[in-house]
């Protein structure tokens, strides 16, 4: 007898399976595996995010507990915790590292018209990290302190659908300006980043690859001013200058002219100066672009309070990265299908709805759209909202 499929089943077929099978031949994930494959393993690891557990334990409880449905889910080794944790621990996280990126590529098609509230065409990321803390005595492979652990996500997003493109998780001591060594750097886009990335070196890559950086200048910048451009002070833009850098090592490693923009919110009050590559936006676009850089940090925000990043099922280094990387498939997987079926809810949601329908059987897209017109969200400052 046919059985419609449930809405986990239904949320996972937005994953192409031979995709995700040739990932796994890549890094040889299922290599002398009998009996829970990576696909287990995702699914598991995958209903733990949706349903919020907080525990391998958790989640072994809440699937034996549907024993009979779980072959409908497309779960067809023995789920136990030791099985989970041993999977977690030694197949190697780069499986779902490849497989969050082809939902990412994905994901950026179908955002990639999203509106930016600015007249710009080419692609703006956003560069930040956050810090995730651990204990110590669990995590000894990732002091950060003294008596403290804990892991980076150094996350590079895309403000069109708030995407996030590149993600490098390390240990807390590695410093935000390393990450722009691994960037491959997109020709004609804008990279927006706080100071904690200003190196001179760094910053005349974005120029050597024609991509235009906006960040926040540091206080004790010296710098030659070589033109002055004329500014409407009723916008809150005090000055608008070419320079030339004063300091030798920093001419050195940054033969070039910037761009100064002094700029006072007429809001906060707050006085900022930020430096760009970029000598043809005016100088108003320039100060938005810093301002959505928020978005980043709204992303870290929701992802800590939506998703099981916070606590971790293993200790091991392979067991952190293998769980970050299926939650941000989850995220990425369920804005795939926030836009696939045309929908104007909030990922949040989104997945507080999903979280307590996985076994209903009911279509997804009905699932959903029915409950739309009775989830209503009020805006607040320090909420991300994903509906533009």
């Amino acid at each position: 007898m046919y059985v419609e499929k449930y809405s986990f089943s239904q949320l996972t077929d937005f994953i192409h399976r031979e995709q995700f099978q040739r990932v796994v031949r890549r890094y040889s994930g299922n290599y002398k595996v009998k009996s829970f494959s990576c696909w287990d393993q995702f699914l598991c690891m995958a209903f733990g995010q949706l349903t919020y557990r907080d525990s391998l334990a958790d989640i072994e409880t809440c699937l034996r507990s549907r024993q009979p449905q779980l072959y409908h889910l497309g779960i067809r080794g023995r789920v136990s915790h030791s099985t989970l944790a041993d999977a977690n621990q030694n197949r190697d996280w780069r499986i779902y590292h490849d497989l969050a990126q082809t939902l990412i590529q994905r994901a950026r098609r179908l955002y990639g018209q999203e509106d930016l509230g600015l007249e710009l065409d080419q692609t703006v990321y956003a560069l930040d990290s956050t810090t995730i803390d651990l204990c110590l005595k669990l995590f000894p492979w990732a002091r950060f302190r003294r008596a403290k652990a804990a892991v980076k996500l150094h996350t590079l997003l895309d403000l069109r659908g708030s995407i996030p493109v590149f993600i490098a998780i390390s240990d807390g001591k590695k410093a935000d300006v390393r990450v722009l060594d691994e960037l491959v750097l997109e020709a004609g886009a804008f990279y927006v980043m706080d100071r904690g990335y200003v190196d001179f070196r760094r910053l005349y890559c974005f120029v050597l690859s024609s991509a235009f950086y906006v960040t926040r200048s540091k206080s004790n910048l010296q710098f030659r001013r070589l033109e002055s451009r004329p500014v409407q002070a009723e916008t809150g833009i005090r000055s608008d200058q070419i320079v030339w850098l004063r300091n030798l090592s920093s001419v050195k490693h940054y033969p070039d002219k910037l761009r100064r923009i002094h700029y006072v919110d007429q809001e906060t009050g707050k006085s900022l100066v930020f430096l760009t590559n970029n000598f043809e936006l005016p100088a108003m676009v320039i100060a938005l672009l810093y301002k959505s850089r928020w978005q980043v940090e709204l992303f870290f925000k929701w992802i800590k309070q939506n998703l099981r990043i916070k606590h971790f099922f293993g200790n091991s280094d392979n067991a952190v990265k293998t769980q970050i990387w299926i939650s941000i498939a989850v995220y990425v997987l369920v804005a795939i299908v926030k836009k696939e079926l045309k929908l104007e809810m909030s990922l949040s949601n989104i997945l507080q709805i999903l979280s307590i329908n996985v076994f209903s059987k009911e279509p997804l897209a009905q699932l959903l759209a029915k409950n739309e017109s009775q989830n209503t969200e009020t805006p607040i400052c320090n909420q991300l909202i994903f509906s533009y």
